[in-house]
C-alpha cells in the first residue's frame, strides 16, 4: 500500500508502451474490430447503410459515435486507437482501485496493471484488436463506484452510455432490479434507447439491428466468427455435443449464476464487495450463454475482482480464482489448442472457471473461501495508514435497506 518506486512506474510505462507500438507496427487500421465500426460509419457517410456488413453487432448509436473517427485517416488511427484503448483499460483498473479504497499511486495499484498487462493474454489482444469493449471494461467499474457512492441514477446513465457504444454492459441492469433502484434501471435503459432511436433516424436502414443483427446473432453467428468464441454453447459443439443440448447446458448454467447473484446480494453486507461480486456474477453468467462471447469480454470482470484483493473475504483470495486464470498466460505453448482457431477452448476453461469459482463463493453465508483468508497486513507508514483506512472503511455501498 505504500507509494510505488519509480522504477515501478517506470516497469508499467514500458510494458503499456510495447504494446500501443507493437499495434501501431502490425496494424494499418488502429485494430480490426474497431476497423468495422469506423468502416461502418464511412459507409453511412456516402449514403449506405452500416448493416451491410454482417459483421457490424452494434446499435445505431455507435455509427455515429464512430463518425469522428471516420473522417480522420488510417496511419492516424493506427496510433490513436490503441492509445486510447490503452487508456480506457487503465481508467477502469484506477476506478476499481477506488472502489476497494485503493490508493491508486499504491504499489499494489501499478504491480496490479503491470500483471494484466505483461500477465494476461486478453489484454494485449483487446489492444491489438481495438474491440469497444474497452468501453464497457471502463464503465462498469465507473458505474460501480458511483453506486458505491449511492449516486445510483449517474451509475446508470454512464452504464447506459456504455450499452449505446456496445450492448454489452446490458445485464448488468439486474443488479439494478435487485437493488430496486427503479430510476437508476430506468436510465441505463433510457440513454441507449433515446441515442439509437435519434440514429436510426438518420441511417438508410432504421431497422438494421433487429432485421439484420439480431437475427445473425440467434443463429450463432457465422462459421468464422464461432471459431473464437468461448461459450459453451459455442465450443461443446465442436467437441461433439448436440448444438440444441450444448445450448441447454449454457442457459442453465446461467440462470444458475443469476441465482446465485441475487443470493449474494441478499447477504446484504456493506462494503464494496457486494457490489461487485453480484454484478461480476451476472456478467459471467450472461457470457456462458451470449453469442458471441470472446476472450477479451474476460477484462471486463477480472481487473474488478483483481483490485479487492486486499479485502478479506474476497474471492480473488481463493486458489480456483487463480488456477481459472492459468490458460491466459501468455506465451505458453498448450497441447492441441495452439492454433489460433482452438484458442477458444482455452478461454472456455477460463470463463467457465471464474463462473463456477463466483457461483460457489456468493452461495456460501458469509463469502470468505475455506478456511478463512485473513486481510493481508499493511506497512505501518504515513501510507501505510492511508491504505489501511481505504481497505478496511465501508465505500458506501449501499445497505439492506437501499
Amino acid at each position: 500500500m505504500r507509494p510505488a518506486t519509480w522504477h515501478m512506474w517506470a516497469v508499467l510505462g514500458t510494458v503499456l508502451a510495447v504494446l500501443v507500438t507493437r499495434t501501431a507496427r502490425v496494424t494499418s487500421d488502429g485494430g480490426m474490430d474497431n476497423a468495422i465500426v469506423v468502416r461502418a460509419a464511412r459507409v453511412w457517410l456516402v449514403g449506405g447503410s452500416p448493416y451491410d456488413d454482417s459483421h457490424f453487432l452494434y446499435l445505431p448509436s455507435a455509427v455515429l459515435a464512430a463518425v469522428p473517427q471516420a473522417l480522420v485517416p488510417w496511419s492516424v488511427l493506427r496510433v490513436l486507437v490503441p492509445l486510447a484503448v490503452t487508456g480506457a483499460l487503465a481508467g477502469g483498473w484506477a476506478c476499481a482501485l477506488r472502489l476497494h479504497g485503493v490508493p491508486p499511486r499504491s504499489r499494489f495499484a501499478v504491480l496490479g496493471l503491470t500483471g494484466l498487462a505483461a500477465s494476461f493474454a486478453p489484454f494485449a489482444h483487446l489492444v491489438l484488436l481495438g474491440n469497444w469493449t474497452a468501453t464497457a471494461v471502463l464503465a462498469l467499474p465507473l458505474g460501480l463506484l458511483l453506486a458505491g457512492r449511492g449516486r445510483w441514477v449517474a451509475a446508470g446513465a454512464v452504464l447506459g452510455a456504455a450499452i449505446a457504444l456496445k450492448p454489452l454492459l446490458a445485464p448488468a441492469g439486474l443488479l439494478f432490479v435487485f437493488a430496486r433502484r427503479w430510476r437508476a434501471l430506468a436510465a441505463l435503459a433510457g440513454v441507449p434507447a433515446a441515442a439509437s432511436a435519434a440514429a436510426a433516424l438518420v441511417l438508410p436502414d432504421p431497422a438494421g439491428f433487429l432485421t439484420r443483427t439480431l437475427p445473425f446473432l440467434l443463429r450463432g453467428d457465422d462459421g468464422f466468427v464461432r471459431l473464437y468464441e468461448a461459450s459453451p454453447a459455442a465450443v461443446l459443439p465442436r467437441l461433439g455435443v448436440p448444438a440444441p443440448a450444448a445450448g441447454g447446458i449454457a442457459l442453465l448454467a446461467a440462470a444458475a449464476g443469476v441465482v446465485c447473484a441475487h443470493r449474494r446480494w441478499c447477504r446484504g453486507d456493506a462494503g464494496p464487495l457486494r457490489l461487485v461480486e453480484t454484478a461480476v456474477t451476472l456478467m459471467l453468467s450472461a457470457f456462458l450463454v451470449s453469442r458471441p462471447s470472446y476472450d477479451h469480454y474476460l477484462l471486463v470482470v477480472v481487473p474488478l475482482l483483481l483490485a479487492g484483493a486486499l479485502r478479506e473475504g474476497a474471492a480473488v483470495r481463493g486458489p480456483w480464482f487463480w488456477l481459472s486464470l492459468l490458460p491466459q498466460l501468455p506465451g505458453v505453448p498448450w497441447p492441441y489448442v495452439e492454433a489460433g482457431q482452438r484458442r477458444a477452448f482455452k478461454d472456455a476453461v477460463t470463463l467457465c472457471g471464474l463462473a463456477v469459482t463466483l457461483a460457489l463463493h456468493c452461495r456460501r453465508p458469509d463469502g470468505r473461501p475455506r478456511g478463512g483468508a485473513r486481510p493481508l497486513a499493511v506497512p505501518s507508514s504515513r501510507a501505510g495508514a492511508r491504505g489501511r483506512a481505504g481497505v478496511g472503511a465501508d465505500s458506501g455501498a449501499a445497505g439492506p435497506a437501499e
